[in-house]
């Protein structure tokens, strides 16, 4: 060995230590820490994998879905979970946010008869504000109380105006969101009659004035707003406790039953001080099936 050429005997040397370090930490490293996680944490390890009664997997505790029909539609005697941005919805190869902003307040609304690039017809796009606004109507129209808030139509679209021009008393007035012949949520501002937005206008131009209005949100924040992985298995207990009436009037319960399986099925604080209480959407569904 020692009459081989120093640079040959580098090359071996790095080819060792490449092989041991393959074996230690390819191999027996995983192995082991593998072996540990069976033993002490065996459910966590294979996924917080959830069981109905007979057995089946239906899902995992850590990991959000959707109790919906074949046409997207809430199953009425089931609660909901919050939106999810994930792909078509808790779709853990595509877990994501949305990554719009509350300063994302303008629509495009689709121009009629206009094609995308793959020659389907032109959808447009909702803005954040828009969305959240939507999500609330729907959620106070299935649960059979005001899906109104701040910043929101009542046709569930954010209440933005254009003025025009940008700086200075308007000459013009624009609902943004609210494409003709749609009627403005408000007839006038600032003394100037407000008009219906025309799709394929370019309104960037003007300034942007969000109207606040009176309204006070009833449905609460996660109902509306998707959460940062889009794959949050929990809902605030406020949520749950919105959607309890329809659940228990669905199922033929009491209301205090179905409260008090949102309790048992609520888990608190992380080590007591972080975050907020949360409740397992599939695990309150499962402990309803099982009645």
């Amino acid at each position: 060995m020692d009459r081989l050429p120093s640079w040959i005997r580098r090359h071996l040397a790095a080819l060792r230590a490449l092989l041991v370090l393959t074996l230690v930490l390819g191999g027996a490293y995983p192995l082991l820490v593998t072996g540990v996680a069976q033993v002490v944490f065996s459910g966590n390890a294979n996924g917080s994998l959830v069981q109905s009664e007979d057995g089946k997997t239906v899902g995992s505790a850590i990991v959000g879905q959707n109790f919906t029909d074949a046409d997207g539609k809430p199953i009425r005697k089931y609660f909901q979970s919050r939106p999810s941005a994930a792909g078509d919805g808790y779709d853990m190869l595509a877990t994501s946010a949305s990554n719009l902003g509350p300063e994302d307040v303008v629509d495009v609304p689709p121009v009629p008869g206009a094609e995308n690039a793959a020659g389907e017809p032109e959808e447009g796009r909702q803005s954040l504000l828009t969305r959240i606004c939507a999500r609330s109507k729907a959620v106070g129209e299935l649960e059979g109380v005001s899906g109104a808030r701040p910043y929101c139509t009542p046709d569930g679209v954010g209440a933005v105006l254009k003025a025009f021009p940008a700086v200075g008393a308007p000459a013009r007035v624009v609902s943004v969101n609210q494409a003709c012949p749609a009627a403005p949520f408000v007839a006038v501002y600032q003394g100037v009659k407000v008009e219906c937005a025309e799709p394929g206008e370019d309104y960037a131009a003007g300034r942007t004035v969000p109207i606040r209005g009176d309204a006070r949100a009833t449905v609460p924040a996660d109902a509306v707003t998707a959460g940062g992985s889009g794959l949050d298995p929990h809902i605030s207990p406020a949520y749950a406790e919105l959607q309890a009436p329809r659940v228990a009037r669905e199922r033929g319960l009491p209301v205090r039953t179905v409260r008090q399986l949102i309790r048992d099925n609520t888990t608190g604080r992380s080590l007591g001080f972080m975050g907020e209480p949360g409740v397992n959407v599939l695990r309150l569904n499962l402990a309803l099936d099982r009645g």
